[in-house]
């Protein structure tokens, strides 16, 4: 009979490994990266060569620097995973710069500066989007127009004359034309027959909500995120905007509109379900996700910018150990306060 070591009680599970995890989510983000391939050509793979160059450089001498095993822990995959989520937020056709400014906040800063990995207060990946999306605006929220081939994606991305020229690649997203549209005074039935919003390219965006969801299902389905975190973001969402949309419809875009243009999709699958910077016990990840869905609706509504997920990432980042301990459930055998 086959016998094997125990631990005395409780007899709780193994631990998973980083790797693994990290593995998992980013085989996850394989149906979006090829859909965001397809809409928008090879300027993402070489994003996401960058970004993930610079995180391991900027990790390996940051821990150098601190006098840890620099091999192993890059080996965990956890900054490649913050370099692919970051380069999936940016504009394909962002100059090669954009990447290591960015993951030097992101990993430099955030990540290592506040004692490494499971110790960051804030989600790397978007303290480092939200700093270069304040910080240049316009070179990261460019989008082409349609798929830029290999030769010109380059010669965009690294500064050389490009064969063909920016305004004629670069569109606003979704968001933002629907922004500018709405402004004007336009309803949604004028909005979505003008030059400026089918030139976005809605139905891509959708295509790659759809494939976060995917991706989404899988880390579901092995266990790597629990569902409290992106119920909260959608069904938030869904009751906040449905009745809008309900009592005027030329005026307010449906729930499925809001969930499919932008990030949100991406974030309540990839973002806030981080367990190191969000929260940690059921009630908190359903009120986590509950608040990123409600601040980036308001800063849609009323912000500067038309897509406000970093930044309702990072509120909620701040807020998350106040939520865990607002929701910390009952010990056993101890009263409703411990």
């Amino acid at each position: 009979m086959k016998t094997f070591a125990t631990a005395g009680a409780p007899h709780l599970p193994a631990p998973v490994a980083v790797s693994r995890v990290m593995r998992d989510v980013l085989l996850a983000l394989l149906p979006g990266i090829a859909v965001q391939l397809w809409a928008c050509g090879a300027g993402v793979l070489i994003q996401i060569a960058l970004a993930t160059v610079s995180a391991l450089a900027i990790e390996a001498i940051a821990l150098r620097l601190r006098g840890r095993d620099a091999a192993r822990a890059v080996a965990d995959g956890s900054a490649v995973v913050t370099a692919v989520l970051f380069a999936l937020c940016i504009a394909p056709l962002a100059p090669w710069w954009i990447s290591p400014v960015a993951m030097l906040v992101a990993i430099g800063l955030v990540k290592q500066v506040y004692g490494g990995l499971g110790y960051n207060l804030f989600n790397p990946a978007m303290a480092g989007y939200a700093v270069v999306l304040l910080a240049f605006p316009r070179l990261v929220a460019q989008w082409p127009a349609a798929a830029v081939d290999l030769t010109t994606a380059a010669q965009t991305i690294f500064g050389a004359p490009a064969t063909a020229a920016w305004d004629s690649i670069a569109s606003a997203t979704p968001l933002d034309a629907l922004r500018q549209l709405a402004a004007q005074g336009q309803r949604l039935p004028e909005i979505g027959a003008a030059a400026l919003f089918r030139q976005s390219r809605p139905e891509a965006w959708a295509l790659t909500a759809g494939a976060w969801l995917l991706g989404g299902f899988w880390l579901l389905w092995r266990r790597v995120i629990g569902w409290q975190a992106s119920a909260g973001v959608l069904a938030t969402v869904i009751v906040l905007t449905l009745p809008f949309w309900l009592l005027d419809a030329e005026r307010h875009p449906s729930p499925l509109q809001h969930l499919a243009s932008g990030g949100l999709m991406f974030a309540a699958w990839f973002v806030v379900t981080d367990p190191v910077s969000g929260c940690t016990s059921p009630r908190g990840r359903l009120l986590f996700g509950a608040g990123v869905a409600v601040l980036t609706l308001a800063i849609r509504r009323w912000g500067n910018i038309p897509d406000g997920i970093a930044f309702a990432v990072l509120l909620m980042n701040a807020l998350a150990p106040l939520l865990d301990r607002m929701t910390r459930p009952r010990i056993y055998g101890h009263g409703p306060h411990g």
